[in-house]
C-alpha cells in the first residue's frame, strides 16, 4: 500500500470512553470502535488495541489523539488533565512505542475545532473561533488557516476568560471564569428551583434541552438567559480575535436556535464597536460528537499546519 493510501486514524480519549476511527480524506469515518476508559497507566495500551482493531491489518499512516487537558508544544505529552490522572504523561511516545507509527496528541477542543474548520461549520473560512459547551467550556481557534496553539501549546482556553470579577470559584482555582456561567454544568445549576426532572428531582442538561425543544416556557426562558451570558462572554473573545465565524458545539448546542439566537443577542449587545463594526456569524457545529475524532485524524497526517492550512 502506498503512503497516500495509508490510514489516518483519530482517537478521542474521554473520562469514560475511548473511541477510535478511520477517517478518509473527505472527513468521513469509515470504521470505528470504542471501549471504556481504563486507569491512566493502561490508556496507551487501550489506544493501541483500538487502533489495531479499526485498522484491520491495513497500513496506518498516522494516529491523532484528542485528549482533554493541557498538551505540550511538541504534541506528545499531556501536562495535566481534568478527568484523568495525567501529569506530564508521555502519551504520544508510549503509543508510538506500541504501534511504531507517527502519533500526534492534541487538546480535544482544538481537535474538534480543526474538524469543524476542515469538514464542518467552519469550512471555507480563514478565521474561526469554536466554543464547545459541555460539562465545561472548551475552545479552539483557527487564524489564517492555522490552528493556534500558543507558545506553550495551551491557547484558546476560552472557558477560563474572566466573566465576573470575584465570581464563582472555578475548578481551575480562579474566580468568575466563563465556564462557571455558560457551561452545561452551570445551566443545570441555574435550573435548580426552576425546573424539575421527570421524577421531580434535579433536572439534567439533556432534559433541559428536551424541554426547550418541546416549547416549555420556563426552560426556554432559562436557556435564553444562559445564551445571552454566553454571547456576552464570546463578545470579549471577539474583541481580541475578530473571527469570521463562531461555531458553537457541545451538548447544549443541540437546542439549536433556541440557544443560538440568545447568544447572538448577547454578542450584539456587548461587542466592542456595536453596530458600527462587522461581527462574526454564530452557527451551530455540524460534526457533533465526531468532531474531535475527525479533527485529530486530520492533524495526524498534517501535524504542523501552516498559513492557508495544510491542505490548501
Amino acid at each position: 500500500m502506498s503512503d497516500q493510501a495509508a490510514l489516518r486514524i483519530g482517537v478521542d480519549v474521554g473520562g469514560t470512553k475511548i473511541a477510535a476511527g478511520i477517517v478518509d480524506a473527505a472527513g468521513s469515518i469509515r470504521r470505528a470502535a470504542r471501549r471504556s476508559t481504563p486507569d491512566a497507566a493502561e490508556i496507551p495500551a487501550a489506544i493501541a488495541a483500538l487502533v489495531e482493531e479499526v485498522a484491520g491489518g491495513e497500513t496506518v499512516g498516522g494516529v491523532g489523539i484528542g485528549a482533554a487537558g493541557f498538551i505540550s508544544s511538541d504534541r506528545l505529552t499531556v501536562l495535566t488533565a481534568p478527568n484523568i490522572d495525567w501529569n506530564d504523561a508521555k502519551l504520544g511516545q508510549d503509543v508510538i512505542q506500541l504501534l511504531q507509527v507517527p502519533v500526534v496528541v492534541e487538546n480535544d477542543a482544538n481537535a474538534a475545532a480543526w474538524g469543524e474548520y476542515r469538514f464542518g461549520a467552519g469550512r471555507g473560512t480563514h478565521h474561526m473561533l469554536a466554543v464547545t459547551v459541555g460539562t465545561g467550556v472548551g475552545g479552539g481557534l483557527v487564524v489564517g488557516g492555522q490552528l493556534v496553539r500558543g507558545a506553550h501549546g495551551i491557547a484558546a482556553e476560552v472557558g477560563h476568560v474572566r466573566f465576573e470579577r470575584n465570581g464563582l470559584l472555578c475548578g481551575c482555582g480562579q474566580h468568575g471564569c466563563l465556564e462557571q456561567y455558560a457551561s452545561g454544568t452551570a445551566l443545570v445549576r441555574r435550573a435548580r428551583g426552576r425546573l424539575a426532572g421527570p421524577d421531580g428531582g434535579p433536572v439534567s442538561g439533556p432534559e433541559i434541552t428536551r424541554l426547550v425543544v418541546a416549547g416549555d416556557p420556563a426552560a426556554c426562558d432559562l436557556l435564553a438567559e444562559f445564551g445571552r451570558d454566553l454571547g456576552e462572554g464570546i463578545a470579549t473573545l471577539v474583541a481580541v480575535l475578530d473571527p469570521e465565524v463562531v461555531v458553537i458545539g457541545g451538548g447544549v448546542a443541540e437546542a439549536g436556535d433556541a440557544l443560538l439566537d440568545p447568544v447572538r443577542e448577547g454578542l450584539a449587545s456587548a461587542i466592542t464597536g456595536g453596530t458600527n463594526r462587522p461581527g462574526p456569524r454564530v452557527v451551530a457545529a455540524e460534526l457533533g460528537n465526531e468532531a474531535g475524532l475527525v479533527g485529530a485524524a486530520d492533524l495526524a497526517v498534517s501535524p504542523e499546519p501552516g498559513p492557508g492550512g495544510p491542505h490548501a
